[in-house]
């Protein structure tokens, strides 16, 4: 005969089976996963690109749309309209970090990352965005204006998200229109 307590030794160390069909909870969750998996992919790149627009510095672009984007997983289920909601949330912070004094890093990306998939690709990536100069050149307001229009916000979507009144954007739409070609024709950036 064997040693009783040998035997539940044995047993404790088998996983529990899992009887039945996936509760609701676990169900809902994956879907949810799902969900944010999808936006992520589809939303991360272009979030960098509306930083960088607004004058961000590629690496603080990605950290800000990667923290932007865990909070945006935390909150999943509370956020009505995703999109504007990272935008707002990711343009908020980069004025938090213009605010402060910091540091920016010069040295090149380590490793490969899923918005420069080839480290060495990242300076190239950068300078193909040919508005860079431009935008660089206005002023903060104006930038920031422009960047939500490049991003494909109408200025009534852009003036709720910013609040501001729609008129409001429309003239700081104007006004970087007619700032970016003036610093077009006095540089000879014909991008």
């Amino acid at each position: 005969m064997s040693d009783p307590s040998q035997a539940d030794d044995h047993r404790s160390t088998q996983p529990p089976t899992i009887q039945g069909p996936p509760s609701a909870a676990v169900i809902t969750r994956l879907l949810v996963n799902e969900e944010f998996s999808d936006f992520y992919r589809a939303t991360l790149r272009p979030l960098v690109q509306f930083l960088i627009n607004q004058g961000s510095s590629i690496h603080l672009a990605a950290d800000i749309a990667q923290e932007t984007m865990a909070r945006a997983y935390r909150r999943w289920t509370e956020i009505d309209h995703p999109r504007a909601w990272v935008h707002k949330v990711a343009s908020r912070e980069l004025v938090r970090h213009f605010s402060r004094a910091v540091e920016e890093p010069t040295d090149s990306v380590p490793e490969p990352s899923s918005l420069a998939p080839r480290p060495d690709t990242a300076g190239e990536w950068e300078a193909r965005q040919a508005t860079l100069h431009v935008l660089q050149a206005l002023p903060p307001r104006q930038r920031q204006v422009l960047a939500w229009t490049l991003s494909g916000y109408t200025p009534t979507e852009i003036a709720a998200e910013l609040r501001m009144s729609p008129e409001a954007v429309r003239s700081s739409l104007k006004k970087a229109r007619r700032t970016a070609t003036r610093h077009i024709d006095e540089n000879g950036e014909h991008q």
